[in-house]
């Protein structure tokens, strides 16, 4: 009994260890997508965070594919304000009744520190300075991923993290897309509702979103930290999200009074309705920040009467008022949203509740009913209204050939721009035209785009994901997926990856192929290539060069013209290949020690000599190079400043001779 509670104990204390590295310690976070554990990864000997996806959402295939893709996103982002994602991959358990689950993790860079999340628990704005740094490191941060394509779609205080030494950190980039990809509803998920209150617009009204849309989070993010609380506030996650499609924010100064007027200007122009109206880049609001930093004068409009106009709140009081409720193409219905006052009899009823204990069930059923007819026409009813002057033109039938040449024919006849993509189709044969989007007979604006779509028969796969696999593992999945292998193998570097595993396939993991394919797979070479640390902090240095697979070496220094502290060269230089694991040692830029030339002119050369020597310079002497000659001559001239170390010219003479005396006639 002893030894059986011994062996029992020994078990529960063993660490569970993921893809044969990744020791997973104490849990430090939980969320409502994952759970995050300190870990150890046991190769590198480093310290990292693990991110286990919850266990319901890794079993929709799906949301795993997605995961994966987003996942392998974001480990390409490699910028200091950014959280470094290391490695992805999926732990395979076995249950007692021998079925196989897969459930995907990521491992991340560990940062000490506290999100924003804890830091504004009490409600309490922080000073002007430190708000709009932490903003400039957040945009800074969106600036690189949208560069890279990437849109983070969840920007809000529980995703920014502030180090002990107070650099700011994004997290979580390529979770909230890979779920906002499979979420339907405002409510599907905790992770949803917890970001209400950061919300974009086309968020809430369920349309595609853009690094705009990451914009306007980070505006309601600002206005928090100037004021301490959000934008807009509600008793729900659906009366928030009305109150970001259809209600003007309010000026950050009329909560919190010592917010200058261009705070309000910037904050005003992040929060515009219509996304035409906001910064189209994180470059641009950066750049607005950073000028009213300085006192200079900043690209958004002056605060005025006008200024909740000119946010274009979509639509307007008046349009939605006149709006009729008109069938969609899936047989449902489009309307308005209830007028203010509406909202605002249905907000008192949920406050009344509270004191009217005995009909609560009826006023919690009401509540419901108006809560969800409300999403409904949030998520299908909210779209952008074309401009006033905009021609209509009704989309086309697909022709009966159902040819692209012809689906295009139509399309351009009618002045629609086209865009081509493929889908799986059951019924329409491979290379046809299956429908257009928006459909045909809908009215689209003249000159936008529309979308034909072309079969790929009813025999189309998915490829599957096979990153990190062994080939011979990569290619048992490939063929048991109805797919070829190519005979040829590629190589290619990869940061992570094991030497002659698989990096990648062409095509891509996800994609849609036809049954009995051909995919070619890319094996780890086990190297990566140095990355450029050119101008970077040795601390930046540090993170790409862990991120790139590296660890780092020597860290020496050396006097250069760089600026001082920033990384001057790398070896292996950057742009080379080197083993994952190896060292590469960091040359970072010192300042030069400088010395001013001393006045030697009509000394003696020997004392002169022994000045230059004391001021760190190296005399060369010309001339009458004697201890006793004049220094009639000195190159750099006195006074100059110059490296130590650096050579001093000095030129000796001696006197003429006096002339001999002559002998008296």
């Amino acid at each position: 009994m002893a030894s059986g509670m011994k062996g029992k104990q020994l078990a529960e204390f063993t660490p569970r260890i993921l893809a044969g590295r990744y020791e997973v310690g104490e849990l430090i976070g939980r969320g409502g997508m994952a759970e995050v554990h300190v870990g150890k990864d046991t190769r590198l000997g480093r310290t990292v965070a693990i991110k286990l996806l919850r266990s319901d959402l890794a079993k929709d295939p799906a949301f795993q594919t997605r995961f994966r893709r987003e996942a392998q996103a974001a480990a390409s982002l490699n910028h200091p304000a950014i959280v470094s994602v290391y490695d992805t991959g999926e732990d395979v358990t076995v249950d007692p009744a021998g079925q196989t689950h897969h459930l995907p993790f990521i491992i991340m860079e560990y940062v000490e520190g506290h999100t924003l999340r804890e830091l504004m628990r009490d409600g309490a704005a922080l000073p002007i300075d430190e708000a709009t740094d932490i903003t400039v490191g957040v945009l800074s941060a969106l600036q690189y991923a949208h560069h890279a394509g990437i849109v983070h779609r969840d920007i809000k205080p529980a995703n920014i993290m502030l180090t002990v030494t107070g650099q700011v950190k994004v997290m979580d980039f390529g979770i909230a897309r890979a779920l906002a990809e499979t979420s339907e509803t405002i409510t599907q998920t905790q992770a949803v509702i917890g970001t209400a209150q950061y919300l974009s617009p086309e968020q809430a009204r369920g349309e595609n979103v853009d690094a705009r849309s990451d914009l306007y989070s980070t505006g309601c993010v600002l206005f928090e930290l100037l004021t301490g609380a959000p934008p807009f506030v509600g008793d729900s996650a659906v009366s928030v999200a009305y109150q970001h499609v259809r209600e003007a924010a309010v000026p950050p100064s009329t909560k919190a009074p010592d917010v200058p007027a261009v705070l309000d200007q910037i904050v005003l122009k992040a929060l515009a309705k219509d996304r035409n109206f906001r910064y189209s880049t994180a470059s641009e609001f950066l750049a607005d920040l950073e000028a009213a930093k300085q006192g200079r004068g900043v690209s958004a409009p002056p605060v005025g009467p006008a200024t909740a106009a000119t946010q274009l709140l979509a639509p307007t009081a008046a349009t939605a008022a006149a709006a009729p409720m008109s069938p969609t193409p899936a047989g449902g219905l489009t309307g308005v949203l209830p007028s203010d006052e509406e909202l605002e009899e249905e907000a008192e009823r949920a406050r009344t509740k509270k004191k009217r204990i005995i009909i609560i069930s009826v006023i919690a059923g009401v509540a419901l009913i108006v809560l969800g007819i409300l999403l409904f026409m949030i998520l299908r009813g909210g779209g952008d209204e074309p401009p006033a002057d905009a021609v209509m033109v009704e989309v086309p039938a697909v022709p009966e050939s159902r040819s692209e040449d012809d689906a295009k024919a139509v399309l351009e006849e009618a002045k629609f721009k086209t865009e081509r993509k493929e889908e799986v189709s059951e019924d329409i044969e491979e290379g046809k035209v299956t429908r257009f989007d928006p459909e045909s007979g809908q009215k689209a604006e003249e000159g936008s785009t529309v979308v034909y779509f072309v079969s790929l028969g009813s025999s189309a796969l998915e490829v599957p994901d096979v990153a990190s696999r062994s080939q011979d593992e990569a290619r048992q999945m490939l063929e048991a997926a109805g797919l070829e292998v190519a005979s040829k193998v590629e190589t290619a570097d990869s940061p992570t990856v094991p030497k002659d595993n698989v990096v990648k396939t062409d095509p891509a993991a996800g994609q849609t192929v036809k049954r009995g394919a051909t995919i070619t797979l890319y094996v780890s070479t086990g190297n990566n290539v140095v990355p450029d640390c050119a101008g970077q902090t040795q601390s930046e240095c540090t993170n790409a060069l862990q991120a790139a697979g590296f660890t780092v070496g020597d860290i020496s220094d050396q006097t250069s013209e760089a600026a001082p502290g920033t990384v001057i060269a790398t070896s292996p230089a950057a742009g080379s290949t080197a083993a994952q694991g190896s060292p590469v040692s960091i040359v970072i830029a010192r300042a030069p020690d400088m010395a001013t030339v001393p006045a030697v002119a009509g000394l003696t050369v020997g004392q002169a000599k022994t000045l230059l020597v004391q001021a760190g310079l190296v005399p060369n002497v010309v001339g009458d190079t004697g201890d006793d000659a004049k220094v009639v001559a000195v190159d750099p001239a006195p006074d100059t400043k110059v490296e130590k170390g650096s050579t001093v010219t000095i030129r000796g003479e001696r006197p003429p001779p006096p002339p001999s005396p002559t002998a008296s006639p």
